[in-house]
């Protein structure tokens, strides 16, 4: 403590943190960084995983159908596992499945949720990009109305 100051009052301390997933390597980091913030803090983390649809057109046809069912399976599954590492971890969480396109609807959930904070992995699926950061991280970024921790 510097002369009067009270260090502490500086620390942000959240509340809700926001935690969108696409079970990427980079997800999971951002994942274990949401973990120790809201442990922390004592902060729920609300795990979004996003079905993009905007991918795949309309769900007229059966094998869009499939498709999607495939990736709600497998958001479900992130979700699911995450949510079982933070309660060993014993920090509360919150999953929350959505469908659209995902920079959208990670806003739209902040809101929601009035989120503190957004911590949003690096890069996701899509793997062919050779930029710095993710287009879905890179839009959160330029629309989320709370920071946004990129990791």
């Amino acid at each position: 403590m510097r002369s009067g100051v009270d260090v502490t009052s500086r620390i942000t301390m959240y509340e809700t943190i926001l935690l969108p997933v696409d079970g990427s390597e980079s997800s999971m980091r951002a994942a274990d960084q949401a973990f120790r913030l809201a442990d922390n803090s004592e902060a729920t983390v609300h795990i979004l995983s996003v079905v993009d649809t905007s991918r795949y057109g309309t769900t007229a046809l059966s094998s869009t159908e499939l498709i999607f069912d495939e990736l709600e399976t497998t958001a479900a599954s992130v979700i699911e596992t995450l949510e079982s590492e933070a309660a060993d971890r014993g920090i509360a969480t919150e999953g929350h499945l959505s469908h659209g396109q995902p920079s959208k609807e990670i806003a739209t959930y902040g809101a929601e949720i009035d989120a503190d904070l957004i911590v949003i992995g690096q890069k996701g699926q899509s793997r062919g990009s050779t930029t710095p950061i993710g287009s879905v991280a890179e839009r959160v970024v330029r629309q989320a109305a709370v920071p946004v921790f990129v990791t």
